[in-house]
This record gives structure tokens, sequence and C-alpha cells, in this order.
């Protein structure tokens, strides 16, 4: 089973993929999926993490296979034959997810996903990202990025990188955030502090940056409150492909740089992205990046400050 549904970007709607394991309903952006086989047979790898069943090479590509059974602490399939695997893609990774049972796929708006509360999932120990109701079943979208970086913690955010750029010049200009993830929220926010940019607002989803964008507007002068805007691009309520249409949308911000960093910058995203008006997309675990290409934006807006505005 492939997965190559289209979606016209901007319209804070999700295709969210429900599958099981065992009697518990699960969900995936269908963004973050290359592909659905039946099982295969898998190659154990030696001293290998316990989530970790091993490894199989579809069309001559190695990809490692995690169990979310034994992430989930739930039992192990009744018929293995049976199961699924969801072949992933985000952080520049392939990544395979060993599953029971694959029911189907849901167009949804991020604003009826549910962010889970504090019972449910914490900065520290959550993997929740989300939980919509579809068909009398409740569905707990996970956080994948955060169960791959738990395994192996050398594929999430590269915050060492931001050390190597040096000592840099403390620099006042406003950056509005958008991220649902309060731990990324925090490694994001403390890089940049590193990097001198210390007048940072922090939103957790699009909907309050958003929010946070039109009081500004409606206080006046909106360049002394926000310089640029980094935004993820799944978040309940709203996403950031939408906050970007907005923003780019709107005469009095449109003028602001967007950077969309995520899990998902692909091909695909970044043409989306592009078509939305983003000013520079990053993948998800490179900080530094993030640092330049914020260097980036705002010099080309002191140097030219009718150049954003032109591009309308």
């Amino acid at each position: 089973m492939e997965t190559n549904i289209l979606m016209e970007s901007g319209t804070n709607e999700v295709e969210i993929l429900e599958f099981m394991i065992g009697n518990n309903h699960y969900g995936i952006n269908v963004a973050k999926i290359k592909e659905i086989v039946t099982y295969q047979k898998i190659t154990p790898v030696p001293v290998a993490k316990p989530e970790v069943e091993g490894i199989f090479m579809p069309r001559d590509t190695m990809i490692t296979v995690i169990d979310l059974a034994r992430v989930l602490n739930l039992p192990a399939s009744d018929n293995i034959n049976s199961d699924m695997f969801i072949i992933t893609n985000f952080n520049k990774l392939n990544v395979a997810f060993h599953v029971h049972k694959v029911i189907g796929i849901h167009r949804v708006s991020w604003a009826d996903i549910i962010t889970p509360d504090s019972t449910i999932s914490s900065a520290d120990q959550g993997i929740a990202t989300g939980i919509i109701k579809i068909d009398s079943n409740l569905i707990v979208i996970l956080d994948f990025e955060r169960i791959v970086s738990d395994i192996s913690p050398e594929t999430g955010l590269k915050v060492s990188e931001v050390e190597k750029l040096g000592h840099r010049e403390r620099n006042d200009s406003p950056i509005l955030i958008a991220e649902d993830s309060p731990l990324l929220m925090r490694l994001i926010s403390d890089s940049l502090h590193k990097s001198g940019y210390t007048n940072v607002t922090l939103c957790k989803n699009g909907q309050e940056a958003w929010d946070n964008l039109c009081h500004y507007k409606a206080v006046g002068d909106i360049d002394r409150y926000v310089a640029c805007v980094i935004t993820d691009l799944e978040m309940p309520l709203m996403d950031g492909h939408r906050l970007t249409k907005l923003i780019k949308s709107d005469s009095d911000l449109n003028h602001i740089p967007v950077v969309i960093f995520s899990s998902l910058i692909n091909e695909d995203m970044k043409r989306k992205g592009e078509s939305l008006g983003a000013d520079a997309q990053l993948s998800k675990p490179e900080i530094g990046m993030l640092v330049s290409a914020i260097d980036k934006l705002l010099e080309e807006g002191v140097k030219h400050p009718d150049a954003l505005e032109a591009k309308d």
C-alpha cells in the first residue's frame, strides 16, 4: 500500500493513518509515510536496544525496524504474519514501525485534534502529540520523532552544532516560535539564546502564534514585536503551512520572514512551503543551519528593508 494522496497546502487539514497495536488505536501523519508493506523477515542486530527488532532490505535499502508494541509496553502480536510495517521518512531517516493492523486514512482538521494534558503526556516522557475521536474510537497520534530519538539520541536535535558557531554578539531582534513539543520548544529556545537571540516569544501551536501576530498588528508597529517567525508543521489547532499562508496573505505581515523548521522537510513539502511563501525550510535536526538562516534573513531585511515586501 503506497500513500500518495495529494492535499491542497495551507488548509489546516492533515491525513492521519489509523493503525492498531492490540486493541488500541493509534495514528501517524501520512506525510511521514513512504509506504506500507506486509510483515517481512527481519535480521536481528547484535547489541541493539530491545525496541529495535532488527533490519530488512526492501529494494536494497537497509531499514531499521522498531517494534511499537514493545515501545508502548503492550503485548506482542498473536499472528505476526498478518502484521504490517509502516515505512517512514522524517528527519532524513528511513525507519519501519512494526504494527499489528492498518485501518485506513482519515482527513481531519488540526483544529479537531486535542492536545494531551499533563495527566497523559509530559514534556519529558510523553509520546502522544494529539488525540482525535473517529467513529467512536479514540486515536492517539504518536510522537514518532521522540520514539526514534529516545532509542537513538544522536538522531535528535543537533544542539551541539550551536557550540561550533563560536562567540556571537547578542541580537535583540524579536523572534516568534510556534512549536507544539515542549521538549523541542525548550531545546530550540535554549539554542537560540546561546546563539545570541534572546528576544524570543514561544507559542505552543500555530493558532497561538497567529493570535499573537493579530494582537501585535492591532497594537501597531508589528516590526517592534516580530522580526522573524519559526514554525513547526505538525501542530494541533493550526499547522505551520496554514500559519505561513495566513502571514504571507496579510499585507501588514507578509514582509516578515517565515522559517519552517520541521522533521517533515522533503521535496514535496518544500514545494508546498514555497507555494505558500516560506522564506526558508529546514529539517529539524539542523539547528545550526536554522541559526544561519535566521542570520541571513535578518541581515537581508536590514540591508534591503523593502526587499521582503517586494516579494508579495
